[in-house]
């Protein structure tokens, strides 16, 4: 197993917010899909992912990341909706919700060093829109970095979270505006395609056995009861299996 990095907390009094909303790179924390490099890289450069059904223009810079670590980030993991990559139920983040079972209220991430143009750029593209238009992450940072989160729209990946500092910059995540506590909220389990790319990115980005990571997402509200540890497993050893 690898030892997450620690994230430093994000301290809105210090007076280090507005030089830290001028800052040209920030950690973008992937918790879904993007933890396997192969499948960010669709976004960095443009292209179709292993097993999804769009494809993806790229970023205006296709350069990869400077650096990557993992990490753990507060709160709750849950799939809902239907993607149109991958049929299935998306991932989404809870940033106020603890798991019911009493299991620890973090779940693993990848954390990127990216600028903040190819965050944007990810961004956009997560709202299947066209790079280089909205949202401008360099607009509303300062918000977050204050408050801890913004809103850039009413979409499902617009909502911006702030999870702390990692070396000093930002570690900024996206996700629904909503809780997954809402009635109104479909859970509904992911595609086989997808929990293969966020099992293999658990397991290289934080050194997790292929049955811990399985045992992890089968827990995940909207997989629960639909995805055994197994079967996960076997994904990670027949990649590819639709």
């Amino acid at each position: 197993m690898i030892r997450p990095h620690p994230l430093e907390p994000l301290d809105a009094t210090s007076g280090t917010v507005h030089d830290l909303s001028r800052t040209s790179h920030l950690w973008y924390a992937a918790y879904g899909s993007n933890m396997h490099l192969d499948r960010l890289t669709t976004y960095l450069t443009g292209g179709r992912p292993p097993g999804g059904l769009r494809s993806h223009p790229g970023c205006r810079d296709p350069r990869g990341p400077a650096r990557s670590a993992p990490v753990m980030l507060p709160g709750l993991l849950y799939f809902a909706t239907e993607s149109r990559v991958w049929t299935g139920g998306r991932a989404f983040y809870d940033p106020d919700r603890a798991p019911a079972d009493g299991a620890p209220a973090e779940l693993p991430a990848r954390a990127y060093l990216l600028t903040t143009e190819q965050v944007s750029d990810i961004a956009a593209q997560e709202m299947e829109r066209a790079p280089g238009g909205t949202p401008d992450l360099a607009e509303v940072l300062s918000d977050v970095l204050t408050h801890g989160r913004a809103r850039i729209g009413p979409g499902r990946y617009e909502t911006l979270v702030c999870a702390g500092l990692l070396d000093g910059t930002p570690v900024l995540t996206f996700t629904a505006p909503w809780s997954s506590a809402d009635a109104s909220v479909h859970l509904n389990p992911p595609s086989a395609a997808y929990l293969e790319h966020i099992a293999a990115g658990i397991v290289t980005a934080h050194g997790w056995s292929p049955l811990r990571a399985a045992a992890y997402l089968a827990s995940c509200p909207g997989a629960h009861g639909h995805w055994a540890a197994e079967d996960i497993v076997t994904l990670l050893s027949t990649p590819g299996t639709p």
